[in-house]
């Protein structure tokens, strides 16, 4: 059955399917040795398609893995200001992987990643109401009532931001530790509404997304969940 282009390559773990509509964009896609500049193109998969001159890896079954990111890690696969990346530090033997969502350098904390591009779309996106929990270290003099107030969605500097719910874990002067629970994930989302309601964050760590959480895993150590609970946890959203 005939699919779009950017799907199929998402579907091969090369790349997210955004990341795949924007190098079609690019021109760096050939499709039987014709050169394909627009998403809007469909293939069946039997095509020699190559990207970037190399064929695409063969499709293999979705996995899924959870990292816990250490501060002072980007997420991306390459950066131009040279900085450490996480893919750099995944352990050998590794397939390609690409991350569910980002990580900003001074976040730690709980990263999906898969090799499925597809799956990656599919827990990124907002409406599908996947939630992450963060514990999160504020300094600052915590205002219950504006913190209660975040449950309601605010607007900070002409962005809309949906309902965060935050609660007080412990406080101890002028510092003290959160439990921040949202759905969408926006860049710097935690950090921004913070300082929104006067809190400067000094520590962010991501414990749980969706069903899956950190637990007891170790700053760079990675897990693979099995497939057993991925079908279990997936199963009726996403065709594994």
């Amino acid at each position: 059955m005939a699919e779009r282009l950017a799907k199929f390559m998402a579907r091969s773990g090369v790349c997210s399917r955004r990341e795949a509509e924007e190098y079609i964009k690019q021109e760096r896609v050939t499709v039987n040795g014709e050169v394909v500049s627009t998403p809007a193109f469909n293939v069946e998969g039997t095509e020699k398609i190559l990207f970037d001159g190399e064929k695409l890896p063969q499709k293999d079954k979705t996995r899924l893995w959870l990292y816990h990111k250490p501060a002072g890690l980007i997420t991306t696969h390459k950066d131009e200001q040279g900085r450490e990346t996480v893919f750099s530090h995944l352990p050998l033997g590794m397939p390609r992987v690409i991350s569910v969502g980002r990580l900003d350098l001074n976040s730690e904390g709980l990263l999906l990643l898969t090799n499925n591009g597809e799956l990656s779309r599919e827990l990124e996106l907002p409406q599908n109401a996947w939630s992450r929990r963060y514990r999160v270290r504020v300094h600052g003099k915590v205002d219950k009532q504006k913190l209660e107030s975040l449950a309601g969605g605010v607007e900070v500097d002409g962005i809309a931001y949906g309902k965060v719910v935050a609660v007080i874990d412990s406080q101890n002067g002028s510092n003290a530790w959160l439990t921040v629970t949202l759905n969408e994930g926006k860049n710097r989302e935690i950090r921004k509404l913070m300082k929104f309601i006067g809190l400067e964050v000094a520590r962010l760590i991501r414990v749980s997304y969706g069903p899956f959480q950190l637990g007891s895993l170790k700053k760079g150590e990675v897990r693979e969940v099995p497939q057993k609970v991925l079908k279990e946890q997936l199963g009726g959203r996403f065709s594994l």
